[in-house]
């Protein structure tokens, strides 16, 4: 049903690595380059063990900005599932993580699942437009979830 190809709307930037004797330095995003729609209202960080996938899911409103740094590798699958964009139909894939340090702005209605495929932990830096749950944390979590969902054309592959 999905096709590889480029999916509209989804922005990667590959990240400059500042160097020096002290170690190194990564800018995950800066005000001036996002436009005002998508900036960051929270963010967080999370780590996901050797081999494990967390998606796939969807949002129907929120914008995540993922960073993916290291210290492993992850493989992130993404689906246009919006069914007004030109794109719809198209899946992407990536390889992100120490090897290839980036950021990927992924919109509403895009369905996206991400695995470590290295052999130790990783972590994922995220700067979503929405807060989780909401204001106090009192509504509804934005995420349309496609795990366990049995035929479900969003497979995670290795």
């Amino acid at each position: 049903m999905f096709k590889e190809e480029t999916i509209k709307d989804v922005v990667v930037k590959e990240f400059k690595v500042y160097r020096d004797q002290r170690g190194w330095l990564i800018e995950l995003f800066r005000q001036d380059e996002l436009p005002l729609d998508i900036f960051p209202v929270m963010s967080y960080v999370s780590e996901t063990l050797p081999q494990i996938c967390r998606g796939p899911h969807e949002h129907a409103s929120q914008t995540d900005f993922f960073a993916f740094i290291g210290p492993s590798n992850f493989k992130l699958f993404l689906w246009d599932n919006r069914k007004n964009s030109p794109t719809f139909g198209h899946k992407q894939v990536f390889i992100f993580g120490s090897d290839k340090p980036a950021s990927i702005v992924i919109p509403p209605g895009i369905v996206h699942a991400y695995k470590n495929i290295g052999s130790v932990p990783g972590l994922v830096f995220n700067a979503p437009n929405r807060l989780f749950a909401g204001e106090g944390k009192k509504e509804v979590v934005d995420e349309i979830r496609h795990e366990d969902v049995p035929d479900s054309p969003f497979r995670i592959d290795n």
